[in-house]
């Protein structure tokens, strides 16, 4: 980090700084004097430093980092790729690439059963479904809450999948001892406090970008989680929103090799919410494969005419099977280049 003084301090003015940060702060403090300003650059773990207390102080003119703030998550630190595996060894990065289906919302046992079962003989290793759902308008479809987990539990126990589902409350965190990953929506994305609780599970998180937030907002809130001790991070870029009306959200595909370059954290892509509309999956995942994601997390429904949640945004069995085939073989024939 490197912080420049305002100019005419006098030498007991910047010495007290000094002393400040050395105190508060683990890090050494190199001192520059120049023509014009005096500059400070400060070495060692600069990651607990809040830039805005700096930036306010009167000595201080300007600050700046030189690395990223994230440290955990950052691939300087951690050069290899992540791999999480679960007990039952599924996988999510390493090469392969992860399937994860199912409704927007569980309805009930025979609709969610019954997907978990298609979508396992097509080829998905993980079943998505929504206990407990964000929605919009209060007025809308809540989920079925924990009666829906336990449906999801029944489910996991015919399929062998694992579950993966969304958690919306710490006080709900009792309710998803059978949850195997456990997902941060967009809206909870900056939810810290709920970032933090979840960083002391044993247990895979995935971690979804907030529909307005850079790639470096997620990889903070990543780093929330690391830092509490769960390394088991799973990012997902899922669209942010644009000027653009055609689609529910704008898949930023670009995210995907960004994220691959600053962090060593699988990245999946979620082409369901991306869109909006169930047209444009297929060929939203067959991109995401080719430009090396990790995993897709699609949308699946028996009925999605009669879908409580989301329905115009999911795909049938029959078309998640043809879908799967198609970015199986696009992921396989990239990763022989």
């Amino acid at each position: 980090m490197i912080i420049v003084l305002k100019p005419q301090q006098n030498q007991e003015q910047i010495d007290s700084f000094v002393q400040k940060l050395t105190s508060r702060y683990d890090v050494t403090v190199n001192t520059w004097v120049g023509t014009h300003s005096t500059v400070l650059g400060l070495l060692g773990d600069t990651t607990a430093i809040d830039d805005e207390y700096i930036a306010a102080q009167d000595v201080v003119e300007a600050v700046r980092r030189v690395q990223e703030p994230y440290k955990k998550a950052n691939r300087k630190f951690h050069p290899e790729d992540s791999v999480i595996t679960l007990p039952g060894g599924q996988t999510i990065g390493g090469g392969r690439l992860a399937l994860i289906a199912g409704p927007c919302s569980v309805e009930s046992e025979e609709q969610i059963c019954g997907v978990a079962e298609a979508v396992k003989e097509s080829g998905a290793a993980f079943l998505r479904g929504g206990a407990f759902k964000p929605r919009t308008s209060p007025y809308a479809f809540q989920g079925m809450k924990s009666e829906g987990l336990e449906l999801l539990s029944k489910a996991k126990k015919k399929t062998g999948l694992p579950i993966v589902t969304e958690i919306m409350s710490i006080e709900h965190l009792p309710l998803f001892d059978d949850v195997d990953v456990i997902q941060v929506g967009a809206r909870n994305m900056q939810n810290f406090e709920l970032l933090k609780r979840l960083g002391r599970l044993d247990k895979p998180i995935l971690l979804k970008r907030g529909l307005a937030n850079t790639v470096e907002e997620l990889l903070m809130s990543a780093e929330y989680i690391m830092a509490e001790g769960n390394q088991q991070v799973i990012l997902c870029e899922r669209g942010i929103r644009t000027y653009e009306t055609m689609t529910r959200n704008t898949l930023d595909i670009s995210a995907v090799p960004v994220i691959k370059r600053l962090s060593h954290l699988p990245v999946i892509v979620d082409p369901s919410h991306a869109s909006g509309v169930s047209w444009l999956i297929e060929p939203l995942a067959i991109a995401a494969a080719a430009i090396g994601a990790d995993g897709l997390i699609i949308e699946v429904h028996n009925d999605p005419p009669h879908a409580l949640c989301d329905g115009a945004q999911s795909i049938t069995p029959a078309q998640f099977d043809s879908l799967a085939k198609r970015v199986t073989q696009v992921y396989d024939m990239v990763q022989a280049l």
